[in-house]
Formats: structure tokens, C-alpha cells, sequence
């Protein structure tokens, strides 16, 4: 017998971090299965030209820092005027910087805490009661596996991961009683626009051997096509060529 997997098909998902890397190949994917998806990230003309492509009847977007409890709440009611509901939320927004604990200013510091980790409960927050209210829904929240053991050129970094994960279980304990699935996606590095600058040079043959955008975005897309009958919570990805 085949093994028979949800259909997206009109599912309403909302998208953190969209313009670049794994944020845009998953909306992408999921507008290639049928759903539609709902856009946020700082960069208004990017998220334009993504809106452009997938096409305006697919996507709609909310342009903004979604560790804004504002920006948030916007995203959420772009998704109900636009498409009446909302089916799943993956934030996905994140910010890295590898190095010292105290090679980067204040302000940047603060940037990467808010984004990664702020910028999750708070869009979490935004969209979740359409989905409480409904009794059934998706979360996927994009961390890493540095979430599990960071490494020693970033600290600051992995904390905002590790504290993805503890969100996450927590949230899994809280809502799998109200229908609402909880996942964590935890790539090792992608090759994508991520730390350019902050640690990473674009070009860089190592980058070469990492993980693919597409590659997550297929993950994504995989645990929301998991029958309503099964919950998955955990998952790590490292290219054939990375070092667990």
C-alpha cells in the first residue's frame, strides 16, 4: 500500500526570513505543491520581486523586523485578509556571526539575539491562535545544530539556537493536545548568504561541500506532508561532507 502523504494544496503558511537561502527555496517549494504562503523579511524590493515570481494569486507579504511584536502581528493579519486562515508557520529568520564573544559591537550582538530568537516566539505568538482556534496546524521552527553544541568560534550564536530548541520542546509539550505540531529543522552550515561577512567569505571552496538551500526546504516540506496522525519533532542535516 502506499504510503499516503498530506497535500498542501491551498495550505496557508507563513515564511520568516524569505528573501534569501533556505527561507526562499522552501516558499518555492511549498507554492510548487499548491499552498500559499505569506512573506516576511526586511528587504522590501526582494520581497517584491519573490511575490512577483511565485505570482500574487501564491503570495502576499508584510515587509519588517518580526522581532517586532507589531511587524509579527502584521504578518498574521496579511495572512487572514489575504487568505482567511493560516495552516503553519516557519520562522526561519536568523542572523550569524562567528567569532569571539567580543568581536562585534552591541548593537550587532543584539541584532542576532532579537532576530533569532525574539523574531521566533513572536511570530509564533502572531499566528498561532488562527491555528489553536482550528485545532490543528504546523510549526516548523528553522534552527540549527549548533542549537546541540556550539562551537567555539560561536557562542553568542549557538545560544540563540539552544534557546530555539528549549522554545520548541516546550511548545511541543504545550500544543500537541490542541492539534498543533511543533518541529525543529537543524541544518549543520548551507551554502546561502548566512554570515557573509561575519565570518564567512562568499567563494569559499568549503562552502562548496555544504549543505543546499534546497535541501532544507525539502525537509520543511517533507515534515508538513506527514499525515495529521504523526508528529516529528527533531531534525539534523549535514551534507555527506560535513563532520557531526
Amino acid at each position: 500500500m502506499t504510503y499516503e502523504l498530506r497535500d498542501l494544496k491551498d495550505q496557508v503558511i507563513v515564511i520568516t526570513g524569505a528573501t534569501a537561502g533556505m527561507g526562499a527555496a522552501t516558499a518555492k517549494e511549498l507554492v510548487e505543491q499548491g499552498a500559499k504562503v505569506v512573506l516576511n523579511a526586511r528587504n522590501e524590493t526582494r520581497l517584491k520581486e519573490m511575490v512577483a515570481s511565485l505570482g500574487e494569486a501564491n503570495a502576499t507579504y508584510i515587509a519588517g523586523d518580526c522581532s517586532e511584536p507589531s511587524v509579527s502581528r502584521a504578518v498574521a493579519q496579511a495572512a487572514l485578509d489575504k487568505f482567511g486562515t493560516i495552516d503553519a508557520v516557519i520562522p526561519n529568520a536568523g542572523i550569524g556571526m562567528y567569532g569571539s564573544i567580543l568581536d562585534y559591537s552591541d548593537d550587532e550582538v543584539n541584532r542576532m539575539m532579537r532576530t533569532n530568537y525574539e523574531g521566533t516566539v513572536h511570530i509564533i505568538r502572531a499566528c498561532l491562535p488562527t491555528m489553536i482556534a482550528k485545532k490543528v496546524g504546523d510549526i516548523v521552527i528553522v534552527s540549527s545544530v549548533a542549537g546541540f553544541r556550539g562551537g567555539g568560534d560561536e557562542s553568542i550564536y549557538a545560544g540563540t539556537k539552544h534557546a530555539q530548541v528549549g522554545l520548541a520542546g516546550g511548545l511541543d509539550r504545550e500544543l500537541r493536545e490542541k492539534g498543533v505540531r511543533v518541529a525543529l529543522v537543524c541544518p549543520a552550515g548551507t551554502e546561502t548568504e548566512f554570515a557573509i561577512g561575519a565570518g564567512r567569505t562568499a567563494g569559499t571552496p568549503v562552502l562548496a561541500s555544504f549543505l543546499r538551500s534546497e535541501d532544507i526546504a525539502f525537509q520543511i516540506t517533507t515534515i508538513l506532508k506527514q499525515p495529521r496522525s504523526v508528529r516529528t519533532h527533531i531534525w539534523t542535516l549535514w551534507s555527506i561532507n560535513q563532520q557531526s
